[in-house]
């Protein structure tokens, strides 16, 4: 390595260097990844109730299309509200 070279230390692994506002445990998109994971989880889980019983018949149909139609804006609704119940209010991401 040339004499004129140092070496770079990123903050995120350097604490020294970190600004008295930032803050090395918040989720830096803003989201809290739990509300990630679960968004992905139960949308999975849905799809697969809701194939099921659209393949059990005509009354399944029915039930399948409601659950559509109220299920989805309420799963939303309440990962929605998680998020905002967990997300890093203190320290938001840039």
């Amino acid at each position: 390595m040339p004499a004129a070279a140092h070496q770079h230390t990123a903050p995120i692994r350097d604490e020294s260097s970190l600004g008295p506002t930032e803050d090395l445990d918040r989720e830096p998109d803003g989201v809290p990844h739990d509300v990630v994971g679960l968004s992905a989880l139960f949308s999975v889980l849905f799809a697969a109730v809701v194939l099921g019983m659209w393949l059990s018949g005509s009354s399944g149909r029915v039930a399948a299309v409601a659950m559509c139609i109220f299920g989805v804006p309420m799963l939303v609704s309440n990962l929605r509200q998680r998020s905002e119940r967990e997300r890093d209010q203190h320290h938001p991401s840039r």
